[in-house]
Formats: structure tokens, C-alpha cells, sequence
């Protein structure tokens, strides 16, 4: 196991010792970027220049660009955190998705008309506050779906919830796993003056779902 005494190695004595004594390694593959060792003070260049006096061979993958953009994971997170799910969908390759269960809810979108499935997402979603159009996937069977993220100003409450509005679905979710593939962000969140503003808005997203599909 990866332990803080192995992080604390310096990267000569990592590749040496652990890589080729230890596992015996005859290739190493590392992307551009990769640090390891104590500090993350050893890269690539160096991973190159024990090779040749280790007696392994090392393979570097460049940098894969999009737009003139090194794709990466902190490129990934970022384009989710603004909520560009087109940039996030160009890096990845596909739609940005997440899997979840979903749970029982104060049952408040059935009363305005739009009942609602409460998702209880299997990692966080790393996406800001705000109403999604996405597809979401249950039992091998995709639905176009407005989806909110936030906290429910309207009603006064905080805690984040993931609500999904599945069009032309009737039916019972609770305990169902889904798949909440994400397109495209509709607009933020906010706070309702009444209960019949907040309806109103609700089918205006919808439509633009429909729109989307």
C-alpha cells in the first residue's frame, strides 16, 4: 500500500528502490505532468534520465490539447465548477454523468404539478447551484429531464438536493439506480415570490427541454 513513509522517498531512491527493486519494473509510463517522490519534486525529465543508468525504459505521454487547452482533470473540474457542460463534454470525450438512488422527498413537486425524483448521487456532483437539462437513464430507458440542483430557496431550506423532473414518465422511482447524464444549464437558482411564480418558471424549463431533445 502507498503509505506517507513511501511518500516521504525522495524520487531518486522511489524509482530505484520501490519501482524496479521492489516490483521489478522494466517500463514506466507516465504522463507529462507526473510528480512523484518526496516533495513532488521528481517529473518526467528525471524519470527519463534514470533510465538510461537504472537500465529501464521510460515512456512519456505528451500533453493531449483541445482548443489550444492540455486536457486534464483540473480543466475538467473547472469547466463543471462553471457549469460549461459543453467545455466539460469536449474534454471528457462525452456528456458529463453521474450515477445515483433515488430517495424520498417532501413530495412538493407532485403538488405544483411536476413531481420530482430526489437523487441521492453516489459522489458529489461538483457542479454549481442551478436548473439542468439532462437525460436521465432508469431500467435501460432514457427520459429528458430538468433537473434542479440547490437548496430550495422557495421554501426556505438549505440543504442541497438533486431533484429530476422526468418528462412523459409515470411511475414509481424510490430505490431505482439511475444515470443522470448532464447537457446543459438552464439558468441559477433562485428565490420565488410564490409558489405559482415558481410553477410557471418550472414550465418554461421544461419546454426548453422538450426543446433540447
Amino acid at each position: 500500500p502507498f503509505t506517507r513513509a513511501i511518500a516521504a522517498v525522495e524520487p531518486e531512491a522511489f524509482v530505484k528502490d520501490v519501482l524496479i527493486k521492489t516490483l521489478g519494473a522494466r517500463e514506466i509510463v507516465v504522463g507529462f505532468n507526473h510528480r512523484f517522490g518526496r516533495a513532488a519534486r521528481g517529473d518526467a525529465r528525471l524519470l527519463e534520465s534514470l533510465a538510461g543508468t537504472l537500465g529501464f525504459e521510460a515512456h512519456i505521454v505528451p500533453a493531449f490539447t483541445m482548443d489550444g487547452v492540455a486536457v486534464s482533470s483540473s480543466e475538467i473540474r473547472g469547466a463543471l465548477q462553471r457549469g460549461d457542460l459543453p467545455a466539460a463534454a469536449r474534454l471528457l470525450g462525452r456528456p458529463y454523468s453521474i450515477r445515483g438512488e433515488v430517495v424520498r422527498g417532501a413530495g412538493r413537486g407532485r403538488t405544483l404539478g411536476f413531481p420530482t425524483a430526489n437523487v441521492k448521487t453516489e459522489r458529489p456532483l461538483g457542479l454549481p447551484v442551478g436548473v439542468y437539462v439532462c437525460q436521465i437513464g432508469v431500467r435501460a430507458v432514457r427520459y429528458q429531464a430538468v433537473v434542479n440542483v440547490g437548496v430550495r430557496p422557495t421554501f426556505g431550506e438549505n440543504e442541497l438536493a438533486v431533484e429530476a423532473h422526468l418528462l412523459d414518465f409515470v411511475g414509481d422511482l424510490y430505490n431505482e439506480r439511475v444515470t443522470l447524464t448532464f447537457l446543459r444549464r438552464l439558468r441559477e437558482e433562485r428565490k420565488f415570490p410564490s409558489v405559482d411564480e415558481l410553477r410557471e418558471q418550472i414550465a418554461l424549463d421544461v419546454a426548453a427541454a422538450r426543446q433540447s431533445s
